[in-house]
């Protein structure tokens, strides 16, 4: 995992480093002879989560991201806040994207902390299946219910608190491609967009137990690896919605579920085989297959097993 960090009052430096961490944007302040900021940064790749805190007035003028860009305000405010089509201000507790990553915004930042969450348009595309459609775009700025930017701060301070905040945990392959797509998955539930969900004739065609054999097999023989709904579908060479659609008709469940029982097989049997006195953990081998949430992954092991992961691997 990659980290980054800036703090200075130097107003020139902080133009320099938000333009080599952002997009090249001018900046200015009406109190130059007070204008610290202080930015850190934890990156997962395809995602990167910043907190930003600056004590003054600054504007900003910034080009294309070429990402999307959500940001969610702690303290302070942030206005007049444009790009074509939309002018607005955020306080305290919004959640808004920022602009389409093809478009440059501007604005000002009034003594404010924030977060500052940027992800791959693709991201999007591969958890929606946007391959037959075209690729997903955000077709609002704010969230379309004060529930569903909840939600979606819930899981971006979650992403920050727990798993960048963790190294070891945050460097396992299938916890960062598992929370990528989870945090893809919170963007396209809260805010308006161009996918589509519900699967036409020719996918409901698709959906017979071919396609379903086909996608278990790819699923069984790449648990280890980070894998996608975009990527089974292909394997099945079917839409992500047909791919969907089979699996509720045939199983009752989602592909992502099927993954995740999966790899929950492999950790019961890592738990199995593992020698607690040679510093094998629950923690660690949930983490190996992809469960970052200790509490959950204690709750599901429970719930399939009918013991605690601690008691199959203390051999009870």
């Amino acid at each position: 995992m990659n980290t980054l960090t800036f703090d200075s009052d130097d107003l020139e430096l902080t133009e320099d480093f938000l333009s080599r961490a952002y997009a090249a944007m001018r900046i200015g302040s009406s109190t130059p002879q007070t204008s610290r900021a202080r930015i850190s940064r934890g990156d997962l790749g395809p995602v990167t989560v910043d907190e930003l805190d600056l004590d003054f007035e600054m504007s900003y003028a910034v080009t294309p991201l070429g990402r999307i860009c959500l940001c969610v305000v702690h303290e302070g405010t942030i206005r007049d806040h444009v790009y074509p089509g939309v002018e607005d201000s955020f306080g305290p507790g919004d959640v808004v994207s920022f602009a389409p990553p093809t478009q440059s915004y501007a604005g000002r930042i009034c003594r404010a902390r924030y977060n500052i969450t940027m992800l791959d348009p693709d991201l999007l595309d591969h958890v929606a299946g946007a391959a037959t459609t075209g690729p997903v775009r955000l077709t609002g700025h704010r969230p379309h219910s004060p529930e569903a930017g909840r939600r979606l701060r819930d899981t971006i301070s979650y992403l920050r608190d727990h798993i960048l905040a963790d190294p070891a945990l945050a460097e396992q392959p299938l916890i960062a491609s598992t929370a990528s797509q989870h945090l893809a998955a919170s963007v396209l539930a809260a805010f308006p967009n161009t996918a589509l969900t519900d699967p036409t004739a020719a996918d409901r065609r698709d959906a017979h137990p071919d396609t379903l054999r086909r996608a278990l097999a790819y699923i069984d023989d790449h648990a280890d690896q980070p894998i996608t709904v975009a990527d089974i579908a292909e394997a099945a060479h079917v839409t992500v919605r047909a791919l969907q659609y089979a699996f509720r008709r045939h199983l009752d469940s989602t592909p992502l579920e099927y993954v995740r029982g999966v790899r929950l097989s492999h950790a019961h049997r890592d738990l199995l085989a593992a020698a607690p006195q040679e510093g094998a953990t629950v923690t660690a081998i949930a983490a190996r297959w992809g469960f970052h949430h200790p509490g959950r992954f204690a709750a599901l092991y429970r719930e399939t097993y009918l013991r605690s992961p601690n008691q199959t691997l203390q051999g009870g």
